[in-house]
C-alpha cells in the first residue's frame, strides 16, 4: 500500500507539474519555433509504428504503368501544392508548415505501398494531412500510390515531360447503406467543427453556427425543411439551393458522405 502511495503522489506531482507548464505558457507552439527533439522523436515514432500496424491488414492490389499515367494527373491536382515533385518546389505556404511536408521521394523508398496507401486514405493528425477517402475514390488514391513509387526514379526533365492519362470514372458507391459511424469520421472531414458545437467531438467547436446537440429532435431543418434523414442529406450537399443565402456553405460533400453525416445527426437526440 506504501508503494501504490508513492506512486500515486509521484504521478502527482508530474500531472501539476505539467499542467504548471502549459497554464505558464511557457511552450512555444509558434510555427516558427521548431518542436523540441524529445517532442519530435515521440510523435514520430507514433506516427510510422501506427501507420505499420494499421497497414498490414490492407490487400495490395496489381499496380502498373496505367494507374502511374493516372496518377500524375491527379497529384499535380491534389498532392504538388504541399509535397512538391522533381524539381518543382511546393506551394510557399506549405514551406512554412510545422511538419513540414515530406518529399516523396524519400518516402516512396522507405515505406511499403501498403503504408502510403493508408497514409493517403486516412491522414495523419497534427499535420496538413487530409484523410483522402473523403475527397478520393479508391481507385483514384490507388492511382496516385502507383505514381508515388515511381518518383524516386523521376529526374525533373522527366517529370515535366510526363503526360496523365485520363482519369477513370468515379466508382462512388452512392448505393451504400448509410453507415452513422463513417459519418462520425466524415462530418470532422469537412470541417464541421469549425462552426458548429458537436456532441462527442474534441476540436474547435467554435459557436458560429448553431449547436447540433439534440438535432434529431428539431421539426425543421434550417427553419424550410422538415427534418428527416433525406432532408438533412440533401441540407448537407446544398445548402445554398435549400436555402440562398444562408451562412452555411456548399462544401462539395460526396452523396455517399451526406448520407453518412445525416445517419450520424440522426443518433444525435
Amino acid at each position: 500500500m506504501r508503494l501504490l502511495g508513492y506512486i500515486a503522489a509521484i504521478g502527482l506531482a508530474i500531472a501539476a507539474l505539467g499542467a504548471a507548464a502549459v497554464y505558464s505558457g511557457v511552450y512555444d507552439v509558434s510555427a516558427t519555433d521548431q518542436h523540441l527533439w524529445p517532442t519530435y522523436w515521440t510523435l514520430r515514432a507514433a506516427m510510422e509504428r501506427a501507420i505499420a500496424v494499421r497497414a498490414r491488414r490492407l490487400q495490395v492490389p496489381p499496380l502498373d504503368e496505367a494507374h502511374a499515367s493516372r496518377g500524375v494527373g491527379l497529384y499535380r491536382s491534389h498532392c504538388l501544392r504541399c509535397h512538391g515533385a522533381p524539381g518543382v518546389a511546393p506551394e510557399p505556404f506549405a514551406l512554412g508548415m510545422l511538419p513540414v511536408p515530406e518529399n516523396l521521394a524519400y518516402i516512396a523508398r522507405t515505406r511499403s505501398t501498403a503504408e502510403i496507401y493508408w497514409t493517403v486514405r486516412n491522414g495523419l493528425k497534427m499535420t496538413g494531412m487530409p484523410a483522402w477517402q473523403y475527397r478520393l475514390s479508391d481507385d483514384e488514391m490507388w492511382d496516385i500510390v502507383a505514381f508515388v513509387k515511381e518518383l524516386p526514379t523521376l529526374s525533373p526533365a522527366q517529370y515535366a515531360a510526363l503526360k496523365p492519362a485520363a482519369a477513370r470514372a468515379s466508382k462512388e458507391d452512392d448505393a451504400k447503406a448509410p453507415d452513422a459511424e463513417r459519418g462520425r469520421q466524415a462530418i470532422q472531414q469537412y470541417a464541421c467543427v469549425t462552426c458548429h458545437a458537436i456532441p462527442g467531438y474534441t476540436g474547435s467547436n467554435a459557436p458560429v453556427g448553431p449547436p447540433l446537440a439534440h438535432i434529431a429532435k428539431r421539426a425543421f431543418i434550417a427553419g424550410v425543411l422538415p427534418n428527416s434523414t433525406d432532408n438533412m442529406a440533401r441540407w448537407v450537399r446544398a445548402p445554398q439551393e435549400v436555402k440562398p443565402g444562408s451562412a452555411m456553405p456548399d462544401l462539395h460533400v460526396r452523396v455517399r458522405d451526406a448520407k453518412d453525416i445525416a445517419a450520424f445527426l440522426e443518433t444525435l437526440h
